[in-house]
Formats: C-alpha cells, structure tokens, sequence
C-alpha cells in the first residue's frame, strides 16, 4: 500500500512539475511579449509557434534533470532548503544547456532575456509547488495515510535519537511500533515506544508481515550477531537499515541518509525502489514488449506449429514461479518436453541430453524460442525485459536457507533476460555465482545497464550452450 501511495505521489510529482515548466516558460514570454513591462513590437522578433515549440524538448529535458539530481527519490527526511538547492541546480544545467543549444544551431534572435526569466519563475513556482506538496503530505500522514512501520532492534543511545526525530517530525510519516533488546525489560517505555521483546524473535515479528523496514540500532559491542541479523531481514525481504551507535566510525557514502546529523546507513541499495525509476522500467518493458510481440509474431507462430505437430499436449507451458515480492505467477513458455505428471516436473532442472525434451524443444531451447511467450508476461506487469530469472516455489524455499541473500533477488521484477544469463550463468550452473550476478544487477542498475543486457542477449545470449 505505501508503495503504491508513493507511486501514485510520483507520478502527479511529474505531471505538475512538468505543467510548472510550460506554464513558467508561457509566462515568461508573455512578460517579456505580451505585457506592458514587455516589448510589444512584433517587427523582427521570432514567431510565438518558434518560442513554444521549444517546449518539445524543455518540459522532458527539466524532467529529467530534476530526475538525475534526485528531486523524485523518496527522502522523507529531506529539508525544503535542500530540496531548493537540488531544484536551483537543475534549472541551472537547464539553462546553460538550452544556450549552448541555441548558440549551436545559430539562433541568435531567440531572447536571452526570456530564458533568464523563465529560470527564475521556474524555480520560485517548483519550489512552491515542492513545499505545497509537503504540506499536503503532512496532512495525509496526519490522517494515517502513507505511515512506515518501523520495528528497532536494539535498545541504545541511536535508537533514542531516531525515536526523538521521528517524534518531533511527524510529517515524515514513520512510525516506530516497538523495540526488540535483550537487557531492557519488557514494557520498558521511551517517548511512548516500548520495548516489546527480544532480539532472537526478531523472526516471529518478521513472519507477521507488519513492518516496512527493520531498523537495527544495537551498538557496536553486538558486532558478533550483525551479519546474522541483517541476513535474518534480508531472507524475508523486508528493507533494512542500521544507525550506528558510534556514528564518527561511519563517514558518509551515498547509501547513507542524514536525518537532521543522525546517520541512517542503508544495508543494501536498491535503485528500483525508487518510484521514478521503475516507472521508466515499466514504460519501457511495455513498450520492449510490445514491439518484441510484433517482431517475433511470425518465429513465435512457426515454433507454436512445430510444437503442436510434434508431440501431443498443450502449445504452451505454465509453470508457477516466484516474481516481485515473493509473490507466485504463471510464467508462460513454449512446450518443450513431453507431458509430465506433477512429481515429474518437481525432479529438478533440465540437464543435458534430457529424454524429457522433444526434438522440437531441444531447438527452442537451444536457440531460447521457447521463452518468446514472456513477452506478454512482462506486458501483464509480472515480468521485466532485464532482471533476475524467477524460480520455482520449491527451489525458493530450499535456495533461501542455504544461500545468503538469495532473497534480495525478490525485491525487483524477474528478467526474461539478465545479467547472469548473459555471462554464462543459465540452466544446469551454479546457483550461487547467478545469484551473486543477480545481486551485482539489483545493486548497480541503471536504464544503460539494461540496455547493456539486451544488447548482450542479442549477441550472444540466444543460442547459449548451457540451454538444454
């Protein structure tokens, strides 16, 4: 639910700041055009249609300019001040960038005069905007809506620190709904945040599904216990950060917040937890599948035949597999295998020379046909063009217990391609360098990097030989 409510933040986030940017850029001629304090005369001055057809690549251009300076990344903690600072550095790459444009193309008639004065209405009327919506979230958190849950583990002088900002803060939305610690007494109390148990059942709050991020805010003498604790979180998904308690040993990085000069450390980075960023994921997996369904449509009919007239059973293959979340989907693909009974299909992977597979199958396999129905996965919104490849129920439960971080692999959409596929790691290899590939990808993404991939899996990802 939070996330969706911050998805839906986002997107109306975008739409104004764009409106912000045509209507300051439209007054901004006016003024200079149209108005008594303006210049009136037409005689020698470019068309309105030359001035306001700039807007084509200024509204998407400050977008994204806003986008790469973080304006649209969820940092509840963030102060105006700094938010203005983000918006005046934007506006000013957009500026200098839109002069070197016309100074390229030759267009010195275009008014310098006007830019200057869209720069500034543009700033003042985003920065306005950015404080109204503050202020509108205020008020929504206020009514309940939009609150993150936060279980601490670990009684100290951070925990009371983070609980004291919080508190004072009310229009970050975060709620601390207790405290775990071994020492502190049970119903012991700080600001109304109570201790409500230990730190070895940290796994029965886990199973309850309640929070949205673990805090861990135990202090360095617990070093010994870290790395299994984290590893605890990381198996069930759920976001994790640590406040030291000795907050000079850790200097800042760009994984790290800083909530009012308390050092929030990430566990682990996630780009595509940012909401701007997998709503350009999705816009561009609609779009790949789209296109990929029309291009393929004559290969994937050919290979439908072929496996109709080869074998008896059904064209295509559903197979439950683990997505986004944890949560389970049927994941489509060409059949490739005779018709098996439910124990058969549970037996393992796929290996080499298989007498399961068909003739037909072999070469869909081979040359990975048989997954082209996956394009309508990743357009039902199940499945992404790039990512981690999803795993089957079983697997999912055996690979979480004896591989660490295995789980993290859920927190972004399976990939009909990805990174590991396209260094080798496919079919009957080990699960543990895949994973280590995968992590690499959830960790490091960027829209280049996928375009990366692709191009990767169009040279040499189709025909791979460990696809049997």
């Amino acid at each position: 639910m939070i996330k969706d409510n911050q998805t839906h933040l986002n997107r109306a986030h975008v739409v104004v700041d764009g409106l912000i940017v045509a209507g300051s850029y439209m007054l901004s001629y006016y003024i200079k055009f149209e108005s008594f304090l303006g210049d009136r005369n037409p005689g020698g001055r470019l068309s309105m249609e030359t001035y306001f057809s700039a807007l084509y690549f200024l509204v998407p251009g400050y977008l994204f300019l806003y986008y790469m300076v973080n304006l649209y990344t969820s940092r509840r903690a963030l102060k105006l001040w700094d938010e203005f600072i983000d918006i005046v550095q934007a506006n000013a790459i957009g500026v200098l960038s839109f002069l070197v444009f016309l100074f390229m193309f030759k267009q010195n008639d275009f008014s310098r005069t006007m830019i200057a004065m869209f720069a500034v209405i543009n700033v003042i009327f985003t920065t306005v905007a950015h404080g109204l919506l503050r202020q509108l979230l205020r008020y929504i958190r206020k009514k309940g809506y939009n609150i993150k849950h936060i279980l601490l583990v670990g009684y100290s002088r951070a925990a009371e620190g983070y609980i004291s900002r919080i508190q004072e803060n009310p229009q970050w939305g975060y709620d601390v709904a207790g405290i775990l610690d071994d020492y502190v007494p049970i119903d012991t109390s700080y600001h109304g945040v109570k201790v409500v148990g230990t730190i070895d059942q940290l796994g029965d709050y886990l199973s309850v599904g309640s929070y949205d991020e673990i805090t861990i805010t135990l202090p360095l003498d617990y070093y010994d216990i870290l790395e299994e604790l984290v590893a605890q979180c990381e198996k069930s998904g759920v976001h994790t950060k640590f406040i030291p308690d000795y907050q000079s040993l850790f200097p800042s990085n760009p994984y790290t917040e800083d909530v009012q000069g308390l050092p929030v450390i990430n566990i682990r980075y996630v780009p595509l937890t940012n909401s701007f960023n997998r709503i350009a994921k999705r816009l561009v997996d609609i779009v790949g599948s789209l296109i990929a369904i029309i291009l393929f449509s004559p290969i994937m009919i050919a290979a439908a035949l072929a496996v109709k007239f080869s074998s008896k059973g059904p064209i295509i293959y559903k197979q439950e597999r683990i997505g986004l979340g944890g949560e389970p989907f049927m994941m489509y693909k060409f059949r490739t295998m005779r018709v098996q009974t439910e124990a058969e299909e549970k037996k393992g992977w796929t290996t080499k020379n298989d007498p399961r597979v068909t003739k037909v199958g072999g070469f869909l396999r081979k040359t990975s046909i048989d997954e082209m129905p996956q394009f309508f996965n990743i357009l039902f919104g199940k499945m992404s063009l790039v990512g981690p490849r999803p795993e089957r129920p079983q697997f999912v439960e055996k690979f979480k217990e004896q591989i660490p971080r295995y789980m993290v692999k859920h927190q972004v959409r399976p990939g009909l391609t990805g990174w590991a596929q396209i260094n080798g790691y496919r079919g009957d290899t080990s699960i543990r360098k895949r994973i280590d590939y995968d992590i690499y990808y959830i960790e490091n993404w960027s829209m280049l990097f996928d375009i990366k991939i692709i191009l990767g899996t169009i040279r040499y990802g189709f025909v791979n030989k460990n696809a049997y």
